[in-house]
C-alpha cells in the first residue's frame, strides 16, 4: 500500500501546489494593482512634481542617448510643459517641447538660480537631480507662467500701495470675467484685503494653505500665480481655472501586471480543470467502491464488479484503465477480499448443509435403536404377556446390540471432533506395511459372519516401511473395508493391495460393486454425508469415511477416491516411505 500512498501524496501535492501558485499570482497582481493605484493617486495630487520623479525613473540610456517613454512626451506636450535634461557639464542632452528662448547649455550660476527661485524667464520650473548613474543628470520641467507676468504688469499699471486702484477695478473685473479668473490680494497676516472677479468670498488663508496649493496642485480646481509686492508686503494671487485634466493615469508596471493577470487567469483555468479532473477521477472510483460495499453488505460477494463496471475499470486486454490505475492495489485487494468472503460464505453454507445432514442422520440413527429399546421396554413393563427364557434372552440381546450401536455412534462423534481439533496424540513408529495390511484383511477373511463378499490381498514385492500408529492405522483400514462391505451387494469382490509410487507407499482398496454417483463421490469424506440408506448400520453411521481421512492426514498421508455408478469403487491411500529399519 506504500505505492498508492505515495501516488496519492504526489497527486494532491501538485494539485495544492498549482492552487498555491494561483493564489500567489493573484495576490501579486492585486498588490501591484494597489501600488499602481496609490502611485497614480499620488501623481495626480502632486503633478507635475511626481511626474518628474517617474520620468527620471523611466529614462533609459543606450549608447549615450537618453530616451523617455512616448506617453510622457505626449502628455507633457498636451499639458503645455517642456522638459530639459542637463548633464554635469551644463549641456542639454535631452529636450522635449522646449521653447526657442531656452538655452542648449547653462552655466553653474544659471542652474543655481533656477533651483533657488523655481523660475526661468516667464516659466515656472520644477527641478530634480538624479545621481543614480555614474554621470548625474539635472531635470528641469517648466510651464509658461503667464499669470505671474500679468500680475507684475497689473501691479505696475493698476496698483497703488499694494492694491488695485478703485478706478481700475471695473476694467479688471471685465477682463477677469472673460478669462474666467479672479484676483485676491492678501496681507502679511493672510487676510484677504481685496478680491476682484467672480470668486467665492474668502476672508483669510491658513499659513500652509497656499503652499499646499503649489505643492499638490492636482487636488485643487484652479492653478495659482503669485506676485509679492515688497513695499506693501501684500501678495497678489491670480486664480486661473484649469483648462483640462493634465494628469493621465500612468501604466506603472503595466506590462508586468498584465503578465500576472494573464498568468493568474491561466492558473485559474488550470486549477479549475484539475479540480474537475480530480473530482471525476476520485469521485467515480469512490462511487464504484460504494456500490461494491453495498453489494458486499448484501452478501453478493460473487458480484465484485458488474459487467458494466468491469468495462469501465478494465480494458479489453485486462489492464486497468488510467483513471482507475491510482487504485489498482485497492481494486486487487477488493477482489481478493471478495473472493475470500465468497469462499467463506460457500463454506458456511456447506457447513450449514452438513450440520443439517448431521442432525438428520443423528436423529435417524438414534431414533431406530431407541425405538427398538423403547418397544422392548414397554413390552417387558406390561403384564399382558408371559415370556419364555429364550424370548427374554433374545430381547436382552437386541437391547444390548442397540445400546452398543448407540455407544459406538457417540464414540465416533467424539473421535471425529478429537481428530478435527488435533486432540489425539499419534505415537508413530516404523511399521512394515505389507504385514500390517495383511493382518487387517485376514481378520475379515476369517470372519464367518461375512459370507456375501469375497476378499483378496495383493502385496507389493518390495518391502514397504512407513511411520504408523498401528491401532489407528487398523481403524482407518477397517472403516474403508467396512464401508465397501455394507454398501455393495452379495458377490462383490473386495481387493486390497500395496504398491509403490516413487517415494510413496500406496494402499488400494477397490471393489467391483455398484459404485457411486458424482455427488456421493465428491462428499464421501464429509462428516455425516449420507449417500445410502442406514437402517442396517452397526458402526456409527456416516462418520467412518471422515474418520479414515482424518487418520490418513495425521499420518502425513492422503486419500483419494475413484468411482462410477455400476463400475465399482477404488480408494487410494498414499504415505511417505521411511528408510529406517523396523524397530
Amino acid at each position: 500500500m506504500n505505492r498508492i500512498r505515495r501516488r496519492l501524496a504526489v497527486h494532491f501535492t501538485y494539485r495544492f501546489f498549482l492552487q498555491g501558485v494561483f493564489i500567489f499570482v493573484i495576490l501579486a497582481a492585486v498588490l501591484f494593482l494597489l501600488i499602481q493605484y496609490f502611485t497614480n493617486q499620488d501623481m495626480k495630487k502632486n503633478f507635475p512634481l511626481s511626474a518628474l520623479d517617474n520620468i527620471s525613473v523611466e529614462t533609459t540610456k543606450e549608447d549615450g542617448v537618453l530616451t523617455i517613454p512616448q506617453r510622457w512626451i505626449e502628455q507633457l506636450t498636451e499639458g503645455g510643459y517642456w522638459l530639459q535634461i542637463v548633464d554635469d557639464k551644463g549641456k542639454v542632452v535631452y529636450s522635449v517641447n522646449a521653447p526657442s528662448l531656452l538655452k542648449s547649455s547653462y552655466g553653474a550660476n544659471e542652474l543655481l538660480q533656477i533651483e533657488e527661485t523655481g523660475r526661468y524667464e516667464s516659466f515656472r520650473v520644477i527641478t530634480m537631480l538624479d545621481t543614480t548613474d555614474q554621470t548625474p543628470l539635472f531635470y528641469m520641467l517648466g510651464v509658461e507662467d503667464s499669470g505671474a507676468v500679468r500680475l507684475k504688469e497689473w501691479n505696475r499699471s493698476l496698483g497703488t500701495q499694494g492694491l488695485i486702484r478703485p478706478t481700475a477695478v471695473k476694467e479688471l473685473e471685465q477682463q477677469l470675467e472673460r478669462s474666467k479668473e479672479y484676483l485676491e490680494i492678501m496681507d502679511e497676516n493672510g487676510r484677504i484685503v481685496q478680491s476682484i472677479g467672480n470668486s467665492t468670498p474668502k476672508k483669510q488663508y491658513r499659513p500652509l494653505e497656499l503652499i499646499a496649493m503649489r505643492m499638490e496642485p492636482g487636488i485643487y480646481p484652479n492653478d495659482i500665480s503669485i506676485n509679492y509686492e515688497p513695499a506693501s508686503r501684500n501678495t497678489w494671487i491670480l486664480h486661473t481655472t484649469k483648462k483640462g485634466i493634465v494628469f493621465v493615469n500612468q501604466p506603472i508596471l503595466h506590462e508586468f501586471i498584465i503578465v500576472l493577470i494573464v498568468t493568474g487567469a491561466v492558473m485559474l483555468l488550470l486549477t479549475f480543470a484539475f479540480s474537475l479532473w480530480h473530482g471525476y477521477r476520485y469521485g467515480e472510483p469512490l462511487q464504484l467502491f460504494v456500490d461494491w460495499f453495498d453489494r458486499m453488505g448484501q452478501g453478493r460477494y460473487d458480484e465484485a464488479l458488474t459487467e458494466k463496471e468491469r468495462k469501465k475499470v478494465f480494458r479489453k486486454n485486462g489492464k486497468i484503465r488510467l483513471r482507475y490505475r491510482l487504485y489498482k492495489e485497492v481494486i486487487a485487494e477488493f477482489y481478493e477480499m471478495a473472493a475470500r468472503l465468497d469462499a467463506l460464505e460457500q463454506e458456511r453454507r456447506r457447513l450449514e448443509s452438513t450440520r443439517e445432514e448431521w442432525m438428520t442422520g443423528i436423529s435417524h440413527d438414534l431414533r431406530t435403536p431407541l425405538s427398538t429399546i423403547h418397544g422392548y421396554g414397554h413390552l417387558l413393563e406390561s403384564s399382558q404377556y408371559e415370556w419364555t427364557g429364550a424370548e427374554l434372552q433374545e430381547m436382552g440381546k437386541m437391547i444390548r446390540e442397540k445400546g452398543d450401536y448407540m455407544l459406538e455412534l457417540l464414540q465416533d462423534f467424539s473421535l471425529t471432533f478429537q481428530l478435527k481439533n488435533n486432540a489425539i496424540s499419534f505415537s508413530l513408529e516404523n511399521s512394515k506395511l505389507n504385514e500390517l495390511v495383511r493382518r487387517v484383511v485376514l481378520r475379515y477373511v476369517n470372519d464367518v459372519t461375512i459370507q456375501h463378499v469375497t476378499f483378496a490381498f495383493e502385496e507389493s514385492k518390495e518391502e514397504l516401511v512407513v511411520k504408523a500408529s498401528v491401532k489407528w492405522f487398523k481403524r482407518m483400514l477397517d472403516n474403508l473395508i467396512s464401508n465397501a462391505i455394507k454398501h455393495n451387494p452379495p458377490g462383490t469382490v473386495i481387493t486390497v493391495r500395496t504398491e509403490t509410487a516413487g517415494d510413496d507407499a500406496l494402499i488400494i482398496v477397490e471393489d467391483n460393486g455398484i459404485g457411486m454417483d458424482e455427488e456421493t463421490r465428491r462428499n464421501l469424506f464429509e462428516r455425516y454425508y449420507r449417500g445410502t440408506h442406514t437402517e442396517d448400520r452397526t458402526d456409527g453411521a456416516g462418520l467412518g469415511m471422515s474418520i479414515a481421512k482424518a487418520i490418513s492426514i495425521a499420518h502425513k498421508g492422503g486419500i483419494e477416491v475413484e468411482s462410477r455408478e455400476g463400475s465399482g469403487t477404488r480408494i487410494v491411500l498414499r504415505f511417505p516411505q521411511t528408510d529406517q529399519g523396523v524397530g
